[in-house]
C-alpha cells in the first residue's frame, strides 16, 4: 500500500534522511522506533507532504505522491496524527469530525453517522457537543485519530500517539489501532517511543538511527540486535 524508496532529505548541512527504504503492505502495521533526531518525524512529514524530499519516491497504492501538497496527499488517502494534537479547539467534537468529511461528497446524514460511529469508538460520544479545547491531551489525541478515520484513509501515520497519555486512554488507543487494518482496511505506520506498544501492535518494525534504517524485522529480532541495544543504551 505504501512504498518508500531511497528517501533523502537535507536541511542545509544536516542530513535528516539518507536513503530510507520501506514497505507497508495492505492491512499491516509498521512500527518505527529510534532515538530523538533519528529522522522518524521527518520521514512522516515527507510522506504526508509537509516536506518535499530532495530525492526518492513515495508510492501510495502504486501512485507517486512525493512532493504533492498536504491536502492532495490527504485526499489520495493518507491520514496523519501529530505528537501534539492538531485539532479545531473552538469547534465541538462533532464539528471537528464533520470538517474532515466536507470534500467526500457525502450527505449530512452520512457524515453525521460516521462522526457518531467514531466518537462511540473512541469513547467520547458523551462529549460530542463539547469544544475540543475542553478535553485532556489524551482525549484530544483520540479526537484527532477519529477525525482522520472518518475520511476513510488508505494509510494512517501515527506520530507518538501514546506520548503524554494516561494508561487507561493508552490502552483504548492500542485497542483502536489494533483494529484499523482488519476492520477499516487501512495500513498503519506507527512511530513511538513506547516500545511495549510497538512490540504488541507491529507486524514489522524498523529502527532508525541518524537518518537511516539501522535494523528491521519482527519484535524478537529487533530486541536481540546488538546494534539496537547499542543505539539505545550505548556501547
Amino acid at each position: 500500500m505504501l512504498k518508500v524508496t531511497n528517501l533523502k532529505k537535507r536541511f542545509g548541512g544536516l542530513v535528516a534522511l539518507q536513503g530510507v527504504d520501506l514497505e507497508v503492505p495492505r492491512g499491516a502495521i509498521l512500527g518505527v522506533i529510534g532515538m530523538n533526531g533519528s529522522g522518524k518525524t521527518t520521514m512522516l512529514n515527507c510522506i504526508n507532504g509537509i516536506y518535499t524530499p530532495d530525492e526518492g519516491r513515495i508510492a501510495l497504492d502504486g501512485r507517486d505522491i512525493a512532493g504533492r501538497q498536504v491536502h492532495e496527499v490527504a485526499r489520495l488517502g493518507v491520514g496523519r496524527t501529530f505528537q501534539v494534537p492538531r485539532i479545531f479547539r473552538q469547534l465541538s467534537l462533532l464539528d471537528n469530525l464533520d470538517v474532515a468529511q466536507q470534500q467526500a461528497g457525502r450527505s449530512a446524514d452520512e457524515r453525521y453517522a460516521q462522526s457518531e460511529y467514531w466518537l462511540h469508538k473512541v469513547e467520547l460520544h458523551r462529549l460530542r457537543h463539547n469544544y475540543a479545547e475542553e478535553l485532556s491531551g489524551g482525549q484530544q489525541k483520540l479526537v484527532e485519530l477519529a477525525r482522520i478515520m472518518v475520511a476513510r484513509p488508505k494509510v494512517v501515520l501515527l506520530d507518538e500517539p501514546f506520548a503524554g497519555v494516561n494508561p487507561a486512554l493508552a490502552q483504548l488507543l492500542i485497542s483502536v489501532i489494533r483494529e484499523l487494518p482488519t476492520e477499516h482496511d487501512c495500513s498503519v505506520v506507527l512511530v513511538s517511543h513506547d516500545l511495549t506498544s510497538i512490540y504488541q501492535l507491529s507486524h514489522h518494525i524498523i529502527v532508525m538511527n541518524e537518518g537511516a534504517i539501522l535494523c528491521e524485522g519482527d519484535a524478537d529480532r529487533v530486541r536481540a540486535d546488538p546494534r539496537v541495544v547499542e543505539a539505545y543504551l550505548g556501547a
